[in-house]
């Protein structure tokens, strides 16, 4: 016959032994599942994230293919075509129907005038390339730059609250546009200077830039210093065009000297380009983020900008105000 104090003994084991099983059935079924949702919720971003990884990979090597297929086209048909109908034509008649002084006339003033009508005026930089060179061809260039933004500056002056308006269809250029107005006169400079050598289309610059508060001086002197590097590298691909050109139509040999630095200097044509744009861009970017962040207009939950911190008074004399 069992005592009370071995029966006592008993149900201490036995209440013991069921916490023990209680507690490795915890263990078992609670505590090792914790582990596993943590490494779910990371192994399930990086199952995502190496996925995405593996779609970019494939989508750039298709584009990397389809690039090359076309630049095929392009150089085994295209250009030749290009040259018999638009390049060659275009020197016989820029050789017979006018002077050299008629045609950096013409040329300036198409770079002139076709800013103000919010036209490129690429073509007509690589037309000065072609048919002057270095030289005088730079001179042409930067003269003609330089009246084509005054103009569209003076022209906007007036239509400054219009401007103002068509602005606000567009929150992220209007903020971008903003920083060309903050800040002293060496930073009004600066930041235009990087708008002409970045992406951010001139032309709509040279209007928009006038709801700030920008003066004109470092207007001027930036969007100068923003169009040397743009001047050189119009020039070499107009002269680069010319002799394509030539050597197309025999009349000049092409050496394998020259094959070698024309090629070369294409290349360093185009990574300085894409360095320059870059440069310009990310700094305009870190200029937006570090310096202007708590002046920059709020896009609002229905994606208004608010323009209101734009300055909106006209200048008592607008033509010449900003000037000082």
């Amino acid at each position: 016959m069992m005592t009370q104090e071995s029966s006592e003994v008993l149900e201490k084991h036995a209440g013991s032994g069921s916490h023990a099983r209680g507690d490795s059935e915890y263990v078992r079924l609670v505590i090792p599942d914790e582990p596993r949702a943590v490494e779910s919720e990371i192994l399930l971003p990086l199952a995502e994230s190496r996925l995405k990884s593996f779609w970019w990979w494939i989508k750039s090597f298709l584009w990397c293919v389809v690039i090359v297929i076309l630049a095929f086209i392009l150089i085994r048909w295209g250009v030749p075509l290009f040259f018999e109908k638009v390049i060659y034509p275009f020197m016989e008649w820029e050789a017979t129907a006018f002077g050299r002084p008629v045609l950096a006339m013409i040329l300036v003033a198409s770079l002139a005038l076709f800013p103000v009508f919010l036209i490129p005026s690429g073509p007509s930089m690589w037309l000065t390339g072609m048919i002057f060179g270095y030289g005088l061809g730079f001179v042409i260039i930067m003269v003609g730059t330089t009246i084509g933004m005054v103009l569209p500056y003076l022209i906007g002056l007036p239509f400054r609250d219009r401007i103002h308006r068509w602005l606000k269809r567009w929150p992220r250029n209007a903020a971008m546009i903003k920083l060309a107005g903050e800040g002293n006169w060496f930073r009004q400079f600066q930041v235009v200077a990087l708008f002409r050598v970045s992406p951010f289309p001139y032309t709509i610059f040279n209007y928009a830039v006038v709801v700030t508060n920008m003066r004109f001086w470092p207007y001027l002197c930036g969007s100068v210093a923003g169009m040397v590097p743009e001047a050189f590298i119009y020039i070499y691909s107009g002269r680069l065009l010319k002799t394509l050109a030539d050597a197309q139509h025999r009349r000049h040999h092409l050496t394998t000297v020259e094959i070698v630095y024309n090629v070369i200097s294409f290349i360093i044509a185009i990574i300085t380009t894409i360095a320059f744009t870059v440069y310009a861009k990310r700094t305009l970017d870190e200029l937006k983020l570090t310096g202007l962040n708590e002046e920059v207009p709020s896009v609002s939950e229905k994606g208004c900008f608010e323009m209101e911190k734009l300055p909106l008074e006209r200048p008592k004399h607008p033509s010449w105000s900003k000037f000082s």
